[in-house]
């Protein structure tokens, strides 16, 4: 049987690990594999076939609304109207709001991730006998596995 599991690169780990030895695995039934991390730069915009759930039109649309209103409003004194002057402060807006929510996606959370930095994960896999599968299972979740899977070899 092969008991799969995943954890956060921590002590747990290496105390999960420890623990099993001490109750009689063996060292060559225990694989432990440290999944890398994202080395490449998430890309801005999105495909039909990919996103990644950030929005880069909503503060731009409300800004858009916002000019639009307070330029149509200013348009009915100036000389061009309301309707140029309304279509003109929506291009600004939606400008402006788009130029601010790239800045705040490529600078403040690009910074705010390189401070917090996110730690990888280790896929941790024992060969063991069916007899033993539950108490490893049991010390696996003590030691705050992600997830936990089983398979049975016939």
């Amino acid at each position: 049987m092969q008991i799969f599991s995943t954890f956060e690169d921590t002590g747990y780990l290496e105390l999960a690990i420890s623990l099993l030895e001490e109750k009689g695995i063996n060292k060559k039934n225990i694989f432990a594999v440290p999944l890398d991390n994202r080395q490449a730069d998430r890309k801005i915009f999105d495909t039909l076939h990919r996103s990644d759930g950030i929005s880069l039109v909503d503060l731009a649309m409300a800004l858009a609304t916002a000019f639009s209103v307070i330029c149509a409003s200013i348009g009915f004194i100036l000389s061009w109207g309301p309707i140029y002057w309304g279509l003109i402060g929506a291009s600004i807006g939606f400008v402006l709001g788009l130029a601010i929510k790239l800045f705040i996606i490529k600078v403040v959370k690009k910074q705010h991730n390189q401070l917090h930095g996110q730690k990888s994960e280790v896929i941790l896999i024992i060969d063991c006998d069916e007899t033993k599968a539950e108490f490893i299972e049991e010390i696996l979740w003590d030691h705050l596995a992600i997830g936990v899977a089983k398979i049975v070899n016939k």
